[in-house]
């Protein structure tokens, strides 16, 4: 049956005859995963229609990625999705490392106050698909121009000057679409991929991870726990546990690289292991039901570049990383954003094409800093040499008595937004503000009244007054309104991530929130020579 390889935990999109009518889209997604309906989600909220293509007609079963950060639950809110991921979701801001039977060292991602969401939570990602397709129906309820079609599997793409066509195959027979645009969200085994003859170059790490989600009920705090050399039995080099809603516990055992996958995916193998790890912490081992296993290698590789002329590749199809900091589905999320406002506009006739260029050009520096994070933590947790090991363990050992040592451990790199310092597309800092918010930063969220500045900032260019006053009718530029937010009265935390020492700021902010430019005072001059070098129209250097 086409479009039919694995089960599902939600039908979600079933298919109908009807939707096989040849005909032309602005942009056709193939992917309906967290990344394509994100992107498509993003396009048709602001008027650009978006097809979404899938094989299968729902979410597949396995709790898979399951750490989602807050750079993407502050762009699943501005999607209409995010407040329904929190309230379902685990929310975490500690984490502990251990060595063995002892506690290193504990952290709090987000010590400070005045945030809208947490730094992380964990949500099975069959739910956080789910929660995004519930958005993209009520988008669609809305008006708004955005589909999705199950069983409608890619078989074939040539592209020419002016136009993407795409062969697929349903369970009617096949048709034709054609698009000016394609974005390949389809994986890390992607059809696309291999329909172009693209490489994908990286390193596969010789090591191997079991993955066993456990339901039980269970005294374990709702932190992220690692150790390093952990003292329960047949648990390798490290183990991993985070708490999941529906009382499910996601276990991760180092196994190494010579296994028999198969012996290793037996229900007794992995109960043994299981119990061996319980017992350890709770002095029992209570009832517990396997929910879901799986055995995985990873990789940190990517494509050469994320743009083919008129085909764009956005997450695990364009990059993988190990999951050990949660830096998958979260970076690819910061895919869609990058790319949905270009096309946007581009489509609009209000950017040549050539801003496009920059989400490749972007999104392979987020790729390449989240490969060396994901190298880095590899070569710490499983050191290959005997003296990388000693400076492990001394690290480890330092770490429990210094605070300057803990920054050394790597157990993974927690995801965090990526800045596109130097990039060609922002302006140089014209305030000497706080780091944080510098040009090339995503925006940092802080209370307004009671509300949060990224809500107010939406998803469109955006000129930020703080303190002072707002410049008034600002025109627009190029065609491109800008929406202007004026916060006369800061609040301190804002003023803090924004003002430092300055009394008053004016920022400049793409639609994917990041800053494109800041100064003391208003200037009309600065603020139109930034926003045009944003869409590529100004060279970087004027």
């Amino acid at each position: 049956m086409v479009g039919a390889t694995y089960a599902l935990a939600h039908e979600l999109y079933p298919y109908t005859p009807a939707q096989a009518v040849p005909g032309h889209h602005p942009v056709i997604i193939i992917g309906g995963g967290p990344i394509g309906v994100a992107v498509g989600l993003d396009l048709a909220q602001k008027g650009t229609p978006a097809l979404i293509l899938d094989d299968h007609d729902g979410v597949g079963q396995g709790s898979r990625a399951i750490c989602f950060a807050k750079r993407t639950l502050d762009i699943a809110d501005r999607l209409g999705a995010g407040q329904d991921m929190v309230e379902k979701g685990v929310v975490w801001n500690t984490g502990r490392v251990f060595h063995g039977e002892d506690q290193v060292f504990e952290f709090n991602l987000l010590p400070e106050t005045g945030h809208k969401n947490p730094a992380f939570i964990n949500l099975q990602q069959p739910y956080f698909e789910k929660f995004l397709i519930d958005a993209l129906r009520r988008a669609e309820s809305a008006g708004q121009p955005i589909e999705i079609r199950g069983r409608n599997v890619v078989t074939g793409l040539t592209q020419d000057a002016d136009k993407v066509t795409l062969d697929i195959d349903t369970p009617h027979g096949p048709y034709q679409l054609t698009a000016d645009y394609v974005i390949a969200c389809d994986g890390a085994r992607s059809p696309t991929r291999d329909m172009m003859s693209l490489s994908f170059e990286g390193r596969v790490f010789e090591d191997n991870f079991l993955i066993a989600d456990v339901r039980m009920s269970a005294d374990f705090p709702t932190e992220r726990w690692f150790w390093f050399e952990p003292p329960f039995k047949d648990s390798g080099q490290s183990a991993l546990l985070h708490k999941q809603p529906d009382d499910v516990w996601r276990i991760d055992f180092q196994l190494g690289w010579d296994i028999d996958r198969a012996a290793e995916l037996q229900e007794d193998r992995i109960r043994a292991r299981v119990d061996a790890m319980l017992s350890s912490q709770t002095g029992t081992v209570p009832d517990y039901e396997l929910v879901w296993t799986s055995i995985y290698t990873f990789q940190c590789r990517r494509m050469e570049t994320f743009r083919h002329d008129r085909v764009f590749f956005a997450g695990d199809s364009a990059h993988q990383v190990s999951p050990f900091g949660a830096r998958g589905a979260n970076s690819g999320i910061q895919d869609a954003e990058n790319l949905a406002w270009k096309l946007d506009l581009v489509l609009k006739d209000l950017a040549d094409d050539r801003l496009l260029d920059s989400y490749a050009t972007e999104r392979i520096y987020g790729a390449d800093e989240n490969i060396l994070n994901s190298t880095r933590a590899t070569s710490f947790m499983t050191p290959k040499t005997e003296t990388h090991r000693l400076f492990r363990d001394a690290v480890l050992d330092l770490a429990g008595k210094y605070d300057f040592a803990r920054p050394l451990v790597n157990s993974g790199r927690l995801s965090v937004p990526c800045i596109y310092d130097d990039h060609p597309l922002f302006t140089a800092d014209g305030l000497d503000g706080p780091a944080g918010t510098r040009p090339g930063a995503a925006c940092t969220d802080a209370p307004i009244g009671n509300e949060y500045l990224l809500a107010a900032l939406g998803g469109d260019f955006a000129l930020l007054a703080i303190g002072g006053n707002a410049p008034s009718n600002v025109a627009p530029i190029d065609g491109i309104v800008l929406r202007i937010v004026h916060i006369a009265d800061p609040s301190p935390e804002l003023a803090a991530r924004y003002l430092g020492e300055h009394p008053a700021a004016i920022y400049l902010i793409r639609p994917d929130q990041h800053v494109v430019g800041r100064w003391p005072n208003w200037n009309a001059d600065h603020v139109t020579a930034a926003l045009r070098r944003a869409i590529g129209k100004e060279p970087a250097d004027a």
